[in-house]
């Protein structure tokens, strides 16, 4: 009797060895597929536990902003329990579509595009439609809103460069002469443009004597460039404020004020990242203020959106996310150095949205959040 009882008992300390050696090896983000998972609430689409394959495909790059993207987008969708790649062309236009086309042959059940600015995207975009996948694009061609069923997601760009340049105008007390830091065919660009045009029709007193704007792997530095030799042309006196419509031409500016100790030459800018709130924390900064949307919030809402339409649920056409302003005094009084991380604590809101997260996320979340 006694020997039976020992051998029962080996039996299952080794059975539950055996179990915990499965599970140890499980990636935490990974369904567990050795049994069907109930969810209560979830939709069909994932209440099996089979979650889904996601690619995101960025064509500009090379940037503190894509990089937040990116991981608020991968962050979200392995919460949800989805596979996510990413991957960025850093603007290169070839390799971009390359990229959507390969992803089409790769089996993903739903695409993130992110800066698509041609019609070739159009057509990438109809394509991966047509083969019954789901897309969400971000900062894109608005002829994307042709196609049934693609949302069209966008900063509030004209609310970006109306809060900076209003700004501008208020500081300068409606007269300076200023640089415009700005580059064409991207639509946020030219979103942001317009609303520029319009600003200097209505204040006259503001004017523009020179402008630069490249997108490149290595934008801050041509800018940092081409604003030094601004300075040079332009003395103390001839040059009184720089509008940057993107927060790389805005960090190679104020490098090139600050060596040149000019830093009456204010900045104003758009789009916000780590190195940026480093530098407008600097004492000698001539960065002013920048108006911004969190990219990482971006990239969760944007997965958020394309989980609702692989769960067969309705989603709008297009939708913009709310800008905030950031002033460089908000960043200098804080007792501790400012990041994306604690900018909530100093701008309200930052960073904080329940768009488009439905409570069956919440339990999706609950199950496979690390």
């Amino acid at each position: 009797m006694r020997k039976s009882i020992n051998a029962a008992f080996i039996t299952a300390i080794a059975s539950a060895l055996l179990l915990t050696g499965c599970s140890s090896g499980q990636s935490s983000t990974e369904p567990k597929r050795e049994e069907k998972v109930s969810f209560e609430n979830v939709p069909e689409r994932f209440a099996d536990g089979e979650g889904a394959k996601i690619k995101v495909i960025r064509k500009i790059g090379g940037d503190d902003h894509t990089a937040q993207y990116l991981a608020g987008a991968k962050e979200e969708g392995e919460d949800l329990g989805f596979q996510v790649d990413t991957y960025t062309a850093n603007g290169d236009t070839a390799k971009f579509h390359d990229a959507i086309a390969q992803a089409l042959q790769q089996d993903y059940d739903g695409y993130i595009i992110s800066h698509g600015d041609d019609a070739a995207t159009v057509n990438d975009v109809q394509k991966l439609v047509d083969a019954g996948k789901s897309v969400v694009t971000f900062d894109s061609i608005s002829d994307l809103s042709k196609i049934d069923g693609v949302t069209l997601t966008s900063q509030d760009d004209e609310a970006l460069a109306t809060l900076a340049f209003d700004k501008l105008i208020e500081e300068q007390k409606g007269k300076a002469a200023i640089a415009y830091l700005w580059v064409d065919g991207f639509p946020p660009m030219v979103r942001r443009n317009a609303v520029y045009q319009e600003k200097l029709k209505e204040n006259p007193g503001i004017k523009e004597v020179e402008r630069f704007g490249v997108a490149s792997a290595d934008t801050s530095v041509q800018t940092q460039n081409a604003v030094a030799a601004m300075l040079n042309k332009y003395p103390k006196g001839k040059l009184d404020a720089i509008f940057a419509t993107w927060d790389a031409f805005a960090i190679g500016a104020a490098r090139a004020i600050k060596e040149a100790g000019r830093d009456e030459v204010k900045i104003y800018g758009i789009d916000v990242s780590n190195a940026d709130l480093q530098e407008m924390h600097s004492a000698d900064s001539s960065w002013s203020y920048t108006a911004a949307v969190d990219p990482k919030l971006i990239g969760a809402v944007n997965m958020r959106i394309l989980a609702k339409k692989l769960a067969g649920e309705d989603t709008p056409q297009t939708y913009d996310l709310e800008a905030s302003l950031i002033s460089q005094k908000q960043i200098q009084a804080s007792k501790e150095a400012v990041n994306m991380t604690n900018l909530s604590g100093i701008v309200d809101g930052w960073g904080e949205s329940s768009e488009f997260e439905e409570d069956w996320m919440k339990v999706l979340k609950d199950h496979y959040k690390k």
